[in-house]
């Protein structure tokens, strides 16, 4: 039983991270940063994210404007660099604006003094 409990917890953790991830990579792309670079910063910050994870969806956002990209071949090994689109500012914003109400809001609804 507890097993099932655990992979349960586990998916639902999934779940609620998948929803706050966008906003945390966003977070994160003022100045340009390549992926690997990405996933250290993120992870330094307690937000660890799986390469496999991160990949999909930084072309994602880029295919959807949030993001724009350059590749430096300076170095011997070419790096693709992400940084926020003025799109992607507003819209970042307007994320920002909306994680602080539900964050406030699950905050009064866990703090209520109504217990289970």
């Amino acid at each position: 039983m507890l097993n099932n409990l655990d992979e349960l917890l586990d998916s639902l953790v999934l779940e609620m991270r998948r929803g706050v991830i966008i906003l945390a990579v966003m977070s994160r792309l003022g100045d340009s940063q390549y992926g690997y670079s990405l996933v250290q910063i993120l992870s330094d910050q307690g937000m660890s994210v799986e390469p496999g994870t991160l990949y999909p969806l930084l072309r994602r956002l880029e295919r959807q404007g949030l993001l724009e990209s350059n590749w430096d071949t300076s170095e011997n090994r070419p790096r693709k660099y992400y940084r926020v689109s003025q799109q992607g500012e507003v819209i970042y914003k307007r994320l920002l604006e909306e994680w602080g109400i539900l964050s406030k809001s699950i905050k009064s609804l866990t703090e209520s003094g109504e217990e289970l």
